[in-house]
């Protein structure tokens, strides 16, 4: 698999032509935008168990993402019924993006260990002499794991970008596909980085809106309602535009998958 290295521009265009893509079945898109957001609110009612699952299954997850992308970019409509269709028409394929999983919510765990071991004492610091948490004190102590475990998530999101689709459409090997993403994550670090950014920038904005509304006193419950649609047509956006970044990065053999069925 060659990976094409690409200008700094195109993390931008990557957001571009998944909005090109988002407009042409809009309702499609945010209905797997909500779907993902129930699936996080119901991890949420498993406390750990709950977020693990989601965790293993957000390889699967992408792919389906990718599929439904696909097959948009060429003009087919998705209905309901066609989000599973990937793992039907080829069901060998489930098990290596199961095992996928099981390997990223390792790194996962690892990288939280890692990130959290050196700052133990200061954790153990945001409980006063009563065994109370100091509130005052959590946000200083989780700045340094919060921070860490940033930087190794960067490392393992490399890794597993582009892993999903090669394992999907390319059949290769779990290690080989993770070791491609890699490389072609690290001959684009530019564009990934204007990608990643620009995505911040725009949550960030949604963000400072809500807060803007909460400043002239607007009920939380009504800021919630305005803005959880643009948060998911926000989300709806960046899954699309994981395609457009696979298509542009595997050059020809992303174009020999359009073809496929």
């Amino acid at each position: 698999m060659q990976a094409a290295t690409l200008p700094i521009t195109a993390g931008w265009q990557w957001i571009s032509d998944g909005w090109a893509l988002f407009k042409r079945q809009p309702l499609a898109m945010v209905t797997w935008s909500l779907f993902i957001a129930v699936l996080f609110n119901f991890s949420y009612m498993l406390p750990i168990l709950g977020q693990v699952i989601l965790i293993g299954l957000t390889p699967l997850l992408t792919f389906l993402a990718l599929c439904a992308c696909r097959r948009i970019s060429q003009g087919d409509y998705m209905g309901l019924g066609l989000w599973l269709q990937p793992l039907k028409n080829n069901p060998t394929i489930k098990a290596p993006l199961i095992k996928l999983g099981v390997i990223y919510l390792a790194f996962n765990l690892i990288a939280a260990i890692l990130a959290t071991l050196p700052f133990l004492d200061a954790l153990s610091g945001v409980f006063d002499a009563s065994g109370e948490v100091n509130p005052d004190a959590i946000g200083a102590a989780i700045r340094g794991p919060f921070i860490t475990f940033g930087v190794l998530y960067v490392l393992i999101s490399a890794l597993f970008w582009h892993a999903p689709a090669l394992i999907g459409w390319h059949g290769i090997k779990i290690a080989q596909a993770m070791f491609y993403s890699m490389v072609a994550c690290w001959r684009n670090k530019g564009a990934f980085l204007i990608y990643g950014a620009s995505w911040a920038a725009l949550f960030y904005g949604v963000q400072m809106l809500a807060n803007f509304m909460l400043a002239t006193n607007m009920n939380p419950a009504t800021v919630h309602l305005l803005l959880s649609p643009l948060n998911l047509l926000m989300a709806a956006i960046l899954y699309c535009s994981f395609y457009p970044a696979y298509l542009q990065i595997f050059g020809a053999n992303a174009r020999l998958e359009q073809s496929a069925p």
